[in-house]
């Protein structure tokens, strides 16, 4: 199901939905990984985004908030049950405006390892582990993902 909102909804809720508990700077990261990808320079998520916010949200497999099932169950935590605020808001038109969370350098994942220590590498040898903002771990490009 895509909805018909606009790009800067989208990214809004994405954020509310991904790290809405993780505060300002939680939130700012998980933008500044969805916006690296929308300007990635080459590799997979250009080939697919093309530059779109939607097409990146919308890529297959990649976020579960955009997910209304996960394991065979409903999942609650999704974009369309979201209703951002104006923090939301903000963080979607700070990352869109070209901001990023210094550390993160040109991220393109993260994940939250439900546990205190972060992978070396995601997801396999295309991501080094470049730092964690709150329960999430970020990653930037090796060379190898340009090859996706």
């Amino acid at each position: 199901m895509t909805m018909a909102l606009s790009d800067r909804e989208l990214l809004a809720r994405l954020v509310q939905c991904e790290a809405g508990g993780e505060g300002d700077n939680g939130m700012r990261a998980v933008a500044s990984v969805v916006m690296n990808r929308v300007r990635a320079p080459g590799g997979e998520y250009a080939r697919i985004g093309q530059g779109s916010i939607r097409n990146i949200i919308f890529q297959e497999g990649q976020f579960t908030c955009v997910k209304e099932v996960v394991a065979g169950e409903y999942n609650a935590q999704n974009i369309y049950n979201m209703r951002p605020q104006a923090i939301h808001f903000e963080i979607a038109d700070w990352a869109i405006a070209g901001n990023r969370l210094p550390p993160l350098g040109q991220a393109l994942w993260f994940f939250n390892p439900y546990r205190p220590t972060c992978r070396q590498n995601f997801p396999s040898q295309v991501g080094y582990f470049v730092t964690r903002v709150v329960n999430h771990c970020f990653y930037n490009p090796t060379d190898a993902y340009f090859q996706t």
